[in-house]
């Protein structure tokens, strides 16, 4: 066998060797954070057999683990006679800060216990510019103010964000349909897709009575879609599908301005009809065709799997559904 390899051997080993006794000190430790909330147990009950009640395990037990503590530290802890403990010096001082770690651990459960049980801390909400002005935070306003005690993030983006990795409790997002099994999906709302424009824009060039006509018009692209300049109808008669590809000139990924340039006889928009609900109704905008309906969209809330959800989100999903289940809906 040669030098390099058996200091390879060599250097293989050690690795191993360092790995193994890495493994034992962290077990080791771990057996001393047991070993110490024992201690502090029967310091506070001043009896081996009333620790041994209340942690449910036997009195031999316990007192096996404070004479492990007592060997790994080198130390003496306490006197024990038939009648009482006492505490050494070094065990007196020890005691404070086993007591410290063991009200430190239970402040930490309590804590835990709270933010699953009660509407405090941090909520962190995924969702859409659009979705978020114009839906979200009205479905969550009286809901906020009522939980004082939450903090909520909103994570604004025009893209979907990963749940894990940025931490979001719920995400909202429209979407024709989600099949994701490592998240729950919560349909919240059915949403309609509508094309509209400016009067101005209408009188202005050719009339729009069938879809084939939209040809001859000029559209203004949402470039999140995946076929912008492409408009997709329903025959009322057949049920059958129809796909219109128009011209576009205009592009953004932003729906607000998109509605300033349609709004301003820029050309026909593509928008989901919840958007533009007061432009219609004011006379902003009017809907061209409908009497041919688009495909609808789904407004679902995700969450990830979980066993149990916090408290927080369970009454987020509630205020949310509350809301958009009493919105009317568009046939």
């Amino acid at each position: 066998m040669s030098k390099a390899t058996l200091a390879q051997l060599s250097k293989s080993t050690k690795s191993v060797t360092d790995s193994a006794g890495q493994v034992r000190q962290q077990r080791n430790f771990l057996e001393n954070l047991r070993n110490m909330a024992v201690f502090a147990y029967v310091v506070e009950r001043r009896s081996f057999s009333a620790a041994a009640r209340d942690l449910g395990v036997t009195t031999s037990a316990v007192s096996q683990q404070i004479r492990a503590l007592e060997e790994e530290m080198g130390i003496v802890l306490m006197h024990r006679s038939t009648r009482k403990l006492s505490l050494t010096e070094s065990g007196e001082a020890f005691y404070q800060s086993c007591q410290e770690m063991v009200e430190a651990a239970e402040q930490g459960r309590s804590r835990v216990n709270e933010l699953r049980d009660d509407v405090v801390g941090d909520l962190r909400i995924a969702t859409t510019p659009e979705l978020c002005v114009n839906h979200i935070v009205p479905a969550l306003s009286q809901w906020m103010q009522s939980h004082p005690q939450l903090n909520i993030h909103f994570e604004v983006e025009n893209k979907n964000i990963d749940l894990i990795e940025s931490r979001i409790d719920i995400a909202l997002r429209m979407s024709p349909g989600l099949a994701d099994s490592s998240m729950v999906a919560r349909p919240l709302f059915q949403v309609n897709q509508i094309l509209c424009a400016s009067p101005e824009y209408l009188a202005r060039y050719a009339p729009i009575k069938t879809p084939e006509d939209l040809q001859q018009h000029t559209m203004i692209a949402m470039e999140l879609l995946k076929e912008p300049s492409q408009c997709e109808f329903i025959d009322p008669v057949t049920g059958k599908r129809l796909s219109v590809l128009l011209n576009a000139r205009l592009f953004t990924n932003n729906v607000f301005l998109m509605k300033s340039l349609c709004t301003t006889g820029q050309g026909l928009m593509r928008v989901l009809h919840i958007d533009v609900q007061k432009e219609l109704a004011n006379g902003e905008l009017i809907e061209v065709l409908p009497e041919w309906p688009m495909p609808g969209y789904t407004l679902y809330a995700l969450t990830l799997r979980r066993e149990r959800q916090p408290l927080k989100v369970t009454r987020c999903l509630e205020a949310l559904l509350q809301h958009f289940s009493q919105l009317p809906i568009r046939h």
